[in-house]
């Protein structure tokens, strides 16, 4: 497992304590692994120049998460699949106000800065679909759910930034919509790595499939 910086992740041991004093090795919940259904589709979560360049308040150099990510997107155009990419754009001052309050950077998420839009690294197909929203989770007051039905899609790979929010709100909210989730392990960031582990563990224990990229790969390809 690697962090935003492409380094080797060991579990915290501040984590090792937590779930030692919680329990948590003889109380996790029985689980199955579900895999990706007959018509995946890959969320692209916030891979945006707000997030992934450095100079940007709110960004991360993360550049083996953009590498784990055009991979999955060459596959997923290639298999014609279906693509959404997200981004984060504020219109007006009464958009998620109290959000934006509590993390001012957001406020340079302006439809005419350079921030909203898709890192150049990564290749939008024509066909491919952006989603606008201004929260954490990519469904939360858009039309993705209804996008995604009309496609027939009945799971979903969810990748991007950050781990720890709107990635694991899209995931939770993507199973809280009957979507099998998995997530491409490498393909997703955070600039918390303490936070980072945390959020696989629990989405993996909970709401979606944590799988490796050639995992993900394998399944894409069967």
């Amino acid at each position: 497992m690697v962090d935003c910086m492409g380094q080797a992740i060991l579990v915290a041991p501040e984590l090792v304590d937590l779930l030692s004093h919680c329990g948590a090795k003889s109380m996790d919940l029985e689980r199955k692994t579900l895999g990706l259904g007959a018509k995946p589709a890959l969320i692209v979560v916030d891979m945006i120049n707000g997030f992934t360049d450095p100079a940007s308040p709110l960004g991360s150099d993360c550049p083996q998460v953009i590498a784990a990510n055009a991979e999955l997107l060459q596959l997923f155009h290639r298999l014609g699949a279906p693509v959404f990419f997200t981004t984060v754009v504020y219109h007006s001052d009464d958009q998620a106000r109290v959000f934006r309050e509590r993390i001012g950077a957001l406020n340079i998420l302006t439809p005419d800065s350079i921030w909203v839009r898709v890192d150049e690294r990564l290749v939008v197909a024509a066909e491919d679909q952006l989603i606008e929203k201004q929260w954490a989770s990519a469904f939360h007051k858009t039309d993705l759910d209804q996008r995604l039905r009309r496609q027939g899609v009945d799971s979903v790979i969810v990748t991007g930034l950050t781990t720890s929010g709107c990635v694991r709100a899209t995931v939770v909210d993507a199973l809280q919509y009957d979507y099998r989730v998995v997530v491409s392990r490498e393909a997703v960031g955070d600039r918390n790595n303490a936070a980072h582990q945390a959020n696989l563990f629990d989405m993996h224990a909970k709401y979606a499939d944590v799988m490796s990229l050639a995992e993900v790969v394998a399944e894409l390809e069967k």
